[in-house]
C-alpha cells in the first residue's frame, strides 16, 4: 500500500462515499460491494488515479439524494478489487486517515467530491501497534465485551482477541460490532486510540445494563 508520512502527502480533494452504519477507521480494512452506477463510476475513476475515496455518514438534513454530511470521515485507499460478472465490484478500503469535511466542490461528476481537511488527524498516520491499555481497563473492557456479544448471540475468536495489539483490537470491533450510525460516528470521531477505547468500554457497557430499574449511562 502507498505510504503517506504527512497529510500534505495525500489527496486534498477526494471523492466521498456517503453511508450510514459502515464505519472505517485508520489501518482498518472495509469491504464493499458496489453496484450504483454513480459509484461504479467514482471507481473507475480512483482507480486511474490514487485509489483515495472517503468514507463518510450523513446527519440531518439535507435532501434524500443528497444529504448533509457529517463533520469527519475517514480517507481509504482500495487495497483490493474485483469485477464481478454481472458488473458488479467488490472492494477493500483500507482505512488511512480521519479528515473534516471542507468546501464541496460544484463538478459534474455523478457522485460527490469535497476538499479534505486533515491537519487535526495527522497522528492517524504513525503507527499505534505498542500501545496499551492498563490491565484493569482491558479486564473491564472484555467483561462488557463478553455481555454484549452473549446478548446478541455473536462470537469472536477470543485467543485473537486477548493477543491482538491494542489498535488492531479496538478498531475491528468499532467497525464491525452493529452499533447505530451516531455510535459510529461518535468511535470515528474519538480523538486517540485510548479515546477510542474508553468510548468502545462505554458503549458495551451501556448495552450490557438490562432493561430495568437500573440508571442506564450515557456516552456524552
Amino acid at each position: 500500500m502507498a505510504s503517506y508520512r504527512r497529510t500534505a502527502d495525500l489527496p486534498q480533494m477526494i471523492p466521498v462515499f456517503p453511508l450510514d452504519g459502515a464505519m472505517l477507521l485508520p489501518g482498518g480494512d472495509l469491504p464493499l460491494q458496489i453496484f450504483e452506477p454513480r459509484y461504479l463510476n467514482m471507481i473507475d475513476d480512483v482507480m486511474a488515479g490514487d485509489r483515495i475515496i472517503g468514507m463518510i455518514q450523513t446527519r440531518a438534513g439535507g435532501d434524500r439524494t443528497r444529504p448533509k454530511l457529517s463533520d469527519v470521515g475517514c480517507a481509504g485507499r482500495i487495497t483490493s478489487y474485483a469485477e464481478t460478472s454481472d458488473g458488479r465490484y467488490l472492494i477493500t478500503l483500507t482505512g488511512v486517515c480521519r479528515f473534516e469535511t471542507g468546501e464541496e466542490l460544484a463538478l459534474p461528476t455523478p457522485y460527490r467530491q469535497l476538499r479534505a481537511r486533515y491537519d487535526r488527524f495527522e497522528a492517524d498516520l504513525t503507527e499505534n501497534a505498542e500501545a496499551q491499555a492498563p490491565p484493569a481497563a482491558r479486564e473491564r473492557f472484555a467483561r462488557a465485551l463478553k455481555r454484549y456479544l452473549n446478548r446478541r448471540e455473536l462470537d469472536i475468536d477470543w485467543e485473537t482477541a486477548q493477543t491482538a495489539p491494542l489498535e488492531a483490537l479496538v478498531n475491528s470491533l468499532a467497525m464491525g460490532l452493529p452499533f447505530e450510525p451516531a455510535e459510529k460516528q461518535a468511535l470515528l470521531e474519538a480523538p486517540t486510540l485510548g479515546d477510542r477505547f474508553e468510548t468502545l468500554s462505554t458503549l458495551l457497557e451501556i448495552d450490557g445494563v438490562e432493561d430495568s430499574d437500573d440508571e442506564r449511562p450515557s456516552v456524552q
